[in-house]
């Protein structure tokens, strides 16, 4: 049997499949923690409202990049193997590394956090309630993962569900406000520094908030017809998400106004008592939990496909490239997955940090870095593949690339300004990651070479 042969058969997913699973992963917890954030570093209401059309903006420039990648190269590693083929094996490898060990794990713990601290709330489990709780959904929904991608598709789409379902309320709790005035606040604290730095770093949360819509290009190598549905996948799911995060902030400002909302520590807490009363705490607890749910399981189902990948291509990693037969699932990354994410939600439990604030300044920097040589991947393989077909081309090329690529450039200042000793530390798990590159130095697969299709 070919690899296309195999790949082939891991073709599942439909069009609806892997947007529910791209809306589950990017409509997360973030537009429960992130927007007093942004309007903090927002002078006005329009500012605010264009920051949010301007983050729908950049997610649908890269989703236009990765739908070409995606439909050009459909293969279930995405990120990875656009690397590969355009910067040589050794900077994917290090890509493969940094995905293992600080982006996708460290993702993962972000939201597992968050999670605990909710689910405490509904089921104390002791001092270290919180920790445990994240650590048990890491656990649980990596099993399910392993048990196979039909089941867990199935709960992503229970979970994606009820996060539309909590946003719902958030709207609904805007329109029943309508005609009411937002109650008095005071007055908002100066923005720190330049309004160009507090431009940026409100950006820094928006693209926060929309975080996760790159996922689905791990979808690509199990989407039925990749070459067809890979542009439809990412630009419905681009539309959806912008449309929805849009919808809840102009709820956001309806109930609380700029000001109020600049002051507000938990958003969600504060609509979810307009909507539910004196129930507010239990029923915000249980939605934000379905949230968090819904990422964390669509990220891990998104994450173990880079190491199945890796073992593919590196002899020496080949434990790794497991892939489950009766689960349709790369059991062996999903275990590997497991195991680091574990281990980083003990180094944030152990932090002197908020664990949360920790997990976010050590993975952003290490994540746009990458993600400014996928942007530029897309003019490179262009040069170096003029002949290899392209179901779907980015329009107004090379335009969008280049654009991705320079916002790409200052959310890596931005983050590393932003997360202090945090970024540091994960640019340090990177370097570490430096001697791998060894590994290829002799097996090397020749299909893998950037100039040898």
């Amino acid at each position: 049997m070919t690899a296309a042969d195999a790949h082939a058969r891991h073709r599942q997913l439909s069009v609806t499949d892997a947007v529910a699973v791209m809306v589950g992963v990017v409509i997360g917890i973030g537009i429960f923690g992130f927007p007093p954030l942004v309007a903090q570093n927002a002078g006005s209401v329009p500012v605010y409202i264009a920051m949010w059309i301007l983050g729908g903006v950049v997610m649908l420039i890269g989703a236009l990049c990765y739908a070409e990648l995606g439909s050009a190269y459909p293969d279930s590693g995405g990120e990875y193997q656009y690397l590969s083929k355009a910067w040589g094996p050794r900077v994917a490898l290090l890509f493969g590394w940094a995905r293992g060990t600080v982006i996708q794990t460290g993702a993962i713990a972000v939201v597992a956090f968050i999670y605990g601290d909710y689910a405490q709330q509904l089921v104390p489990l002791g001092a270290y309630g919180p920790t445990l709780h994240a650590a048990l959904s890491i656990i649980a929904l990596t099993a399910l993962n392993i048990i196979g991608t039909q089941p867990t598709k199935r709960l992503q789409w229970v979970f994606t569900a009820l996060t539309l379902a909590a946003l719902g309320a958030v709207m609904l709790a805007g329109l029943l406000t309508l005609g009411v005035d937002a109650p008095p606040s005071p007055p908002p604290a100066p923005i720190q520094g330049s309004v160009l730095g507090a431009l940026g770093m409100g950006m820094v949360f928006v693209l926060l908030t929309f975080g996760g819509w790159n996922e689905a290009a791990y979808l690509c190598g199990e989407l039925r017809d990749p070459s067809r549905n890979v542009s439809r996948m990412l630009l419905v799911g681009t539309l959806v998400v912008s449309a929805a995060y849009l919808l809840t902030n102009l709820a956001l400002l309806q109930i609380f106004g700029l000001h109020g909302l600049q002051q507000t520590q938990a958003v969600g807490s504060e609509v979810m008592r307009v909507v539910a009363g004196p129930y507010a705490a239990a029923v915000l607890s249980v939605l934000v939990c379905c949230t968090a749910l819904s990422t964390i399981n669509g990220t891990i189902m998104t994450g173990g496909r880079v190491y199945d990948a890796l073992g593919r291509d590196v002899p020496r990693l080949r434990r790794l490239s497991g892939w489950s037969e009766r689960g349709q699932s790369p059991t062996n990354g999903l275990l590997a997955q497991g195991a680091i994410t574990l281990a980083l939600v003990a180094f944030g439990a152990l932090s002197s940090e908020s664990a949360v604030q920790t997990m976010v300044a050590y993975t952003a920097p290490v994540f746009w870095l990458f993600m400014l040589l996928v942007a530029l991947a897309v003019i490179r393989l262009r040069r170096l593949h003029p002949g290899h077909p392209r179901p779907f081309q980015v329009p107004l090329y090379p335009l969008p690339p280049l654009a991705f690529a320079l916002v790409c450039a200052g959310l890596v200042w931005s983050s590393a300004t932003y997360a202090g000793t945090g970024a540091l530390l994960g640019l340090a798990v990177l370097a570490a990651g430096v001697p791998v590159l060894y590994l290829l130095r002799r097996h090397a697969p020749p299909e893998h070479q950037p100039a040898g299709e």
